[in-house]
């Protein structure tokens, strides 16, 4: 991406993590690093193994696109086969093979991630999905009606409609920090959408939109030292005593 006043190539990257490696395999070499993480690509070429302690899939790494084509098609030799439709088939097909004859149950917000994966549990299993939409009073004008239109009447889904504006605003009343909001959304959101589940007769799987930037946002870490970006009560959030298995298809 540029060139240091030393003469050093420089990539310009996305970190969110306070922990870092300090010590590397004795058959790996350092690629690059920066002022506070020694290690931030490491390489064995003879046995073709690479790590990177930074996201490459986030448009913040300028070269990160290039950085896994360059890993996935040159290195593995693998072939950009994959189609829209054919990863859809795929995850369709895993979705039967896991659920079997079960019922299932999935909190469809109207947003992308949990659509999608209302959408493909809908193709896989159809009226033995149950949706929960809880409106807690945040949305846009109109939007629980549109939810309710496009998934109850256009797409057919079964879909539960709880009103819960009342008891989220209560809960957030006098709360100015985004992250503790964010916390206290989870928190009532699990609450209410737990009390639906109990109404419901034999579920056996709850199904959630997580996808792989929601754990990394979290920053679920052991160590306690990544940073938060935000959190996400899909992510650590669920009662412990649950009883269900989890179905994330994304």
């Amino acid at each position: 991406d540029a060139i240091s006043a030393a003469g050093k190539p420089l990539l310009d990257v996305w970190m969110s993590h306070g922990d870092k490696v300090t010590a590397i395999p004795a058959d790996f070499v350092t690629v690059a690093s920066t002022e506070t993480c020694p290690f931030a690509i490491m390489a064995n070429e003879e046995k073709r193994f690479y790590g990177v302690q930074f996201h490459p899939e986030v448009t913040h790494t300028r070269q990160g696109l290039r950085m896994l084509e360059r890993f996935v098609i040159d290195i593995c030799e693998c072939e950009a086969l994959w189609t829209p439709a054919k990863i859809i088939e795929d995850a369709v097909e895993r979705l039967r093979v896991q659920v079997g004859n079960d019922k299932v149950i999935l909190g469809l917000s109207g947003g992308v991630d949990s659509s999608v994966t209302a959408m493909l549990l809908h193709r896989a299993i159809g009226d033995r999905l149950t949706c929960v939409f809880v409106d807690n009073g945040l949305l846009r004008l109109n939007e629980a009606q549109q939810v309710m239109d496009m998934f109850g009447d256009h797409f057919g889904l079964n879909i539960i409609h709880v009103e819960g504006e009342a008891r989220f605003l209560d809960a957030l009343a006098g709360e100015n920090e985004p992250e503790a909001k964010r916390k206290i959304i989870g928190r009532v959101f699990v609450e209410v959408f737990d009390e639906e589940a109990l109404k419901l007769q034999d579920v056996k799987w709850l199904a959630q939109g997580t996808i792989y930037p929601d754990v990394i946002e979290s920053a679920a870490s052991a160590t306690g030292k990544a940073h938060v970006i935000k959190s996400h009560h899909n992510v650590g959030g669920l009662p412990k005593e649950m009883k269900m298995g989890l179905v994330e298809p994304l």
